[in-house]
């Protein structure tokens, strides 16, 4: 996700890229009071901000291997040497691999396969037809059998996040006195966002390319989906487009992803709020708790400003005498994680409303074992929002039955303890004091108004939850808080001496008893990022010395596991104060949670954020996403010369055509 720390107002993004504003008035424990109470007991180094090599936590956590134990496979297995930070306008890696931009913005993928033209000159039309703006979360889905074959021909489903009209259309937006005055202009921006399904296939001699096959489409911000589970049908659902409430048009803001063991892709709308305005002098609190715009100079591109046609669905006022007659309930269909079958290019997708309504980064699943119930972890990325997971009601079994288990199940909190244990409460109507007396009329009800049904039960307020990850043997999850510019100086104390927080950490836990669907947890701190300067491990720890220019880093976003339970961590820092600092340009490392070594792997373009990676089988292409290059800085990657910035996916690969990272 684009980073909400101190982009000036002025700035050409600001509007679009900007996420919520904090609107969590609850008075439940911030996480970083639980980690000052917590980190003072075992003794952190006063005055750092430090990395907690994996070997330290690993003390911490029973069960985890430690260096020199007996985790066998699990040890030493960064085969490169680190790379330095850059503030180059480029992608840079390890010696003896190789990078290349592959799907731009704007690349042919359906349809009659209308070519990119430069200078923001192509139409809506042309735009519903290609690759999305602005990539984000992915996943590669493979085709064929055997290794070989699923290795070289796949699926890539990339998100796209939000768009930057800039760059877009040929002079920026055209607006006349706020109104948006050029149809087209907004049609391609609806088509810009949402979700590209690419075909690709590596010919013989190494070189991925399109497949004009029937799996390609383009998803975007005006396809009709299907609303499921416990909200389909809602009043607070039912709109004019869909009286009976159990359709609706588009996603937005899609930032990180997931998957699922029966081969769905999972993408996740996060910052949807800011795309609608409701100006009524009373917003009820499903909008108000998500931050919906009161007024049109705070919204995100004015598509509610064409009020003679589709767009008009963006003005959420109440304008009419139910929620038939305007367009009040419009936003109460986005939030949600949307379901997509990348293997039947006819299919809806589908908003699994059983999963609750947030600004969601993304949702990661727990290791899938037949004949036991999954778990799907998620954040809410905002300051001082919270956790989430959802356990399926049904165990997974790997038969097509299980098309529908993300409708039935427990959506739950979490709340983090001073001794290092975790709870999680359940979000169920009747349940927790979630009844009518306290505000609160149906299941339907409490996931509408997710974040407030967490408010209530007192979950732990946290630095903005972005991407998670689960080790791949031992189920474990890992989430990254990527900052808060908004912590207080009052909060500072010897074990958590930044505020505000600048730099952001990872956590991790384990469920107890390993079971995706228990009800207590054991949480540590992972990395407390930081620079160079700043940063020592924990006293103790096999690697006590300080950071070094290979491994800090600042505002950890992205994480994935490879097969091997290498931890992949890509940096955020758009738009903050740390942009053009110590850091350089964002990057991404790898860490092996065993060991606690981490290296920096590769450095972006100027302006970028590093988000989205995906391998294929055979683990000898890494995939992953550059997003906005020329944010902050100017920035003419991919196309060099003149040409505008286009965010593409980077593929890389070893010079010697074996495992990435070994």
């Amino acid at each position: 996700m684009t980073d909400q720390v101190d982009r000036p107002a002025n700035h050409p993004a600001a509007s679009p890229g900007d996420a919520e504003l904090d609107c969590n008035p609850s008075a439940n424990p911030l996480f970083t009071d639980v980690v000052q109470r917590r980190l003072s007991r075992r003794q952190l180094l006063a005055g750092t901000a430090a990395l907690m090599g994996a070997v330290g936590a690993a003390a911490l956590i029973p069960g985890v291997a430690r260096a020199g134990g007996s985790s066998g496979q699990f040890q030493g297995r960064l085969g490169f040497a680190a790379i330095p930070v850059s503030r180059e306008d480029r992608a840079g890696v390890p010696e003896g691999y190789h990078a290349q931009p592959f799907l731009p913005w704007g690349t042919p993928i359906t349809g009659s396969y209308p070519d990119y033209r430069d200078g923001g000159l192509n139409s809506g039309e042309e735009q519903e037809q290609q690759v999305g703006m602005h990539h984000d979360g992915m996943h590669y889905f493979p085709l064929g059998r055997g290794l070989a074959e699923q290795s070289r021909h796949g699926i890539l489903c990339i998100n796209h996040e939000y768009v930057a009209p800039e760059f877009l259309h040929a002079a920026g937006a055209t607006r006349v006195d706020g109104v948006r005055t050029v149809v087209d202009e907004v049609r391609k921006e609806v088509a810009a966002h949402g979700v590209s399904v690419v075909e690709i296939a590596r010919d013989d001699a190494g070189r991925w390319d399109v497949v004009r096959g029937p799996f390609n489409r383009r998803i975007t911000a005006g396809t009709e989906m299907e609303i499921t589970g416990p909200v389909r049908g809602d009043d607070l659902v039912r709109t004019r487009f869909s009286p009976d409430g159990v359709r609706c048009r588009g996603t937005l803001n899609n930032c990180a992803n997931g998957y699922t063991p029966w081969g769905t892709y999972l993408t996740c709308e996060e910052n949807w709020a800011g795309y609608f305005v409701n100006d009524d002098a009373a917003q009820p609190r499903e909008h108000k708790r998500y931050g919906v715009s009161t007024s049109a100079s705070h919204d995100r591109y004015s598509w509610h400003t064409r009020a003679e046609d589709e767009y008009a669905r963006f003005n959420a006022a109440a304008t009419g005498a139910s929620a038939l007659a305007d367009y009040r309930n419009e936003p109460n269909t986005f939030g949600w994680v949307v379901e997509i079958d990348p293997m039947d290019p006819a299919s809806t997708p589908k908003k699994r409303t059983a999963l609750g309504r947030f600004a969601h980064e993304g949702a990661w699943p727990s290791l899938a074992r037949f004949g036991q119930r999954l778990a799907i972890y998620m954040g809410d990325d905002s300051r001082f929002e919270y956790i989430y997971k959802f356990v399926t009601r049904d165990a997974y079994w790997g038969r097509k039955t299980d098309r529908d288990l993300l409708d039935h199940g427990t959506l739950y909190v979490a709340r983090f303890n001073e001794d290092g244990s975790g709870d999680w409460l359940a979000l169920e109507f009747g349940q927790n004091g979630l009844t009518p007396e306290n505000g609160f009329h149906s299941q339907a009800d409490i996931l509408v108004n997710t974040r407030t049904a967490a408010d209530f039960v007192g979950a732990t307020k946290m630095d903005r939850p972005e991407w998670g990850a689960v080790h791949p043997v031992t189920g474990d999850v890992y989430m990254t808080l990527t900052n808060n510019s908004a912590r207080t100086v009052a909060q500072i104390d010897a074990a958590n001496p930044r505020g505000p927080n600048p730099y952001g950490h990872i956590i991790r836990w384990r469920e107890h008893r390993r079971r995706p669907h228990a009800l207590r947890f054991e949480w540590e701190i992972f990395v407390l990022a930081g620079p160079a300067a700043e940063g020592e491990v924990l006293p103790g720890s096999a690697r006590n010395q300080d950071l070094t220019e290979d491994n800090s880093f600042a505002s950890p976003d992205g994480l994935w596991f490879d097969e091997r339970g290498m931890l992949w961590i890509q940096t955020d820092m758009s738009g903050s104060q740390l942009t053009g600092g110590p850091f350089g340009n964002n990057g991404m490392l790898v860490a092996d949670p065993t060991t606690g070594d981490i290296r920096r792997f590769f450095t972006g373009p100027v302006g970028c954020e590093v988000t989205g990676i995906a391998m294929p089988p055979d683990a000898r292409t890494l995939f992953l996403n550059i997003q906005h290059p020329g944010e902050q800085g100017p920035s003419h990657w991919p196309d060099g010369g003149e040409a505008r910035p286009r965010s593409a996916t980077v593929i890389v690969t070893r010079d010697d055509g074996q495992i990435i990272g070994r």
